[in-house]
């Protein structure tokens, strides 16, 4: 393997990452927000409520859009281990 291969791999694992995690903050951050002005709006500030949207929201995405994030991360992980044989030759 010599670096442009390294490199490319390396390119490769970030956007991966940046894809797969992208959608789980930025439900995040929507629900964050949103809960945020409810609570201003109310006066009512309680973090475990905050908390509770958010985590209902990731995981509601993550049940959305899991297999198709985890077939991504499956197709990365194929192509990593397919480069081993370049490492070992």
């Amino acid at each position: 393997m010599n670096t442009d291969q390294a490199l490319s791999l390396m390119s490769s694992f970030l956007r991966t990452v940046l894809y797969v995690t992208t959608p789980l903050l930025c439900v995040s951050l929507i629900a964050g927000v949103v809960v945020g002005i409810i609570q201003t709006a109310t006066q009512i500030n309680e973090a475990s409520i905050s908390f509770l949207v958010k985590v209902a929201a990731v995981v509601g995405t993550g049940i959305v859009l899991g297999a198709h994030l985890a077939a991504y991360t499956i197709d990365y992980a194929r192509t990593c281990l397919g480069a081993v044989a370049g490492v070992v030759h």
